[in-house]
């Protein structure tokens, strides 16, 4: 399953914040967070209103075996913000159990004009409302963006 989008681009219509997970498949949940959340992250709004409106208060990502809390994800938003140009995701495979999902994707994006691909593997535990608590992911570059 395919999403692609690009900087652009307008949200859908609709309230926004993350897709209902009990609806669709895993797959499809995977591609509309991922997708949705970018897309606000690079919209006009503030960067902690986005993040709170996808993640738990207390969310902890580990991603390649560094700790992001609330704080160091907020600040990884910033310079996402200002270097992200188009951007879509390639979800290969999901299986949903509950409120957990795994899932592994590709991201393909455009950073300062130059193109990154990147591999995700990623083990997550989301709420009933569709908002990430904790998650592991695994990445791997497949394209570097050039400076």
């Amino acid at each position: 399953m395919t999403v692609r989008t690009n900087r652009g681009e307008r949200r859908p219509s609709g309230p926004p914040g993350p897709p209902d997970p009990a609806v669709g498949t895993p797959e499809q949940f995977v591609a509309d967070f991922f997708a949705s959340f970018t897309r606000d992250v690079l919209g006009e709004e503030d960067v902690e209103t986005v993040h709170d409106r996808y993640h738990t208060e207390d969310v902890v990502e580990v991603v390649d075996g560094n700790r992001l809390d609330r704080d160091r994800l907020v600040a990884h938003l910033r310079p996402v913000r200002r270097n992200l140009g188009d951007f879509s995701f390639d979800v290969h495979e999901a299986v949903r159990s509950g409120n957990r999902v795994a899932a592994r994707f590709t991201v393909h994006g455009v950073v300062r004009g130059n193109p990154i691909d990147t591999e995700i593997a990623m083990f997550g535990e989301f709420t009933e409302d569709g908002r990430l608590r904790r998650s592991h992911q695994f990445t791997r570059t497949l394209t570097a963006a050039q400076d």
